[in-house]
């Protein structure tokens, strides 16, 4: 099959590689029918974590091609969506709903789902299968389901945005955007997007922000200070992972609110002391994406919801060197990758 490698940072190309198989009882292979770049694929593509000839990719829907014996939820010829990582959905830490820290967890992007046909380990509890096979222009909607909303609706989740609340988003990537959209579906009566991209502000508009605030750091502090009159937001999304960032979420914070963190942490040090004095919520991580897959797929098979839109090119797989271009210099900002282009 062809699947995507990164050899070095900024270098990748569309290799052969070994049709997957099974490996354990509890595995599926699906055939692959979108899958895409994430933002924090371009961490290593930049060069800010070590990388050496990786098979890229974590993000996937497909067809069942195959199972293994003690597999019983899903079958061959259904249409399925998966999480960024894989758990059994048995353990205590699963069925208290963080299934991303399952006692058995293993991380799609180790497996690689840039590819043709992707090995799914412990498919009972990873996949989720749609009752039929759903119309081409869903296709987007269930990928964005597999990582970016499900990890914007876990922010907005742990930021417990309820009716009512001011909400601020730090972070204009198709995580922000996605927590802009599920801030909105939670009843948030103000959502206060953070971004200086007119592609991005005006896709957050579409998603619910009633607001956009271009300032970043303590101009973006006071931004959001002033607008809520000098309270700060009940909720804040942090979608990016920097210092800058976990410190404006902090300082855009009402004493007593809360902040979802999701940003892949990279050199964030919270000073103790003004966490200490800030009084808020702390609450994120890898998002538990398993525990929202049923709601999240019904309501865009109902068609209330259209993340899907979050996808703003779409190239096959074999360009996807071009796709990390794109998303590296802000021409893109999110990369759909049709593995059966063509």
């Amino acid at each position: 099959m062809r699947a995507v490698m990164m050899h070095s940072p900024g270098n990748v190309s569309v290799v052969d590689r070994d049709d997957p198989i099974i490996e354990q009882q509890t595995d599926a292979i699906i055939r692959v029918a979108a899958t895409c770049i994430c933002g924090s694929d371009l961490w290593p593509y930049r060069g800010a974590n070590d990388v050496h000839d990786a098979h890229m990719g974590h993000e996937y829907v497909g067809y069942v091609e195959e199972v293994g014996s003690q597999v019983s939820s899903v079958r061959p010829g259904q249409f399925v969506v998966g999480s960024f990582m894989a758990s059994d959905n048995t353990c205590e830490v699963c069925r208290a709903g963080y299934q991303s820290g399952c006692v058995h967890v293993q991380g799609m992007g180790g497996i690689g789902t840039q590819a043709q046909y992707a090995r799914i380990p412990l498919a009972d509890g990873t996949l989720v299968a749609c009752p039929e096979t759903p119309d081409a222009d869903l296709v987007p909607s269930y990928l964005a389901a597999s990582d970016v909303l499900g990890t914007g609706w876990f922010a907005a989740v742990a930021a417990q945005v309820g009716p009512g609340d001011t909400v601020a988003v730090v972070g204009d990537g198709a995580v922000g955007l996605m927590g802009v959209l599920a801030a909105r579906e939670l009843g948030a009566e103000r959502i206060i997007a953070m971004s200086r991209h007119a592609d991005r502000q005006a896709l957050a508009v579409e998603f619910g922000a009633t607001d956009v605030i271009e300032t970043r750091g303590d101009e973006g502090v006071a931004a959001i200070t002033e607008m809520t009159n000098g309270l700060g937001a009940h909720a804040v999304i942090e979608a990016v992972g920097t210092q800058e960032s976990m410190m404006q979420a902090i300082g855009s914070t009402r004493a007593g609110g809360h902040i979802g963190f999701v940003g892949v942490s990279h050199g964030q040090e919270i000073p103790g002391n003004r966490l200490f004095r800030s009084l808020v919520h702390l609450h994120g991580g890898p998002a538990p994406v398993r525990r929202f897959l049923p709601d999240l797929m019904d309501r865009i098979a109902s068609r209330s919801i259209d993340p899907g839109r979050v996808f703003d090119r779409t190239l096959p797989l074999e360009q996807a060197a071009d796709g990390y271009r794109a998303m590296d210099t802000r021409e893109a900002i999110k990369v759909l990758l049709e593995p059966f282009a063509g």
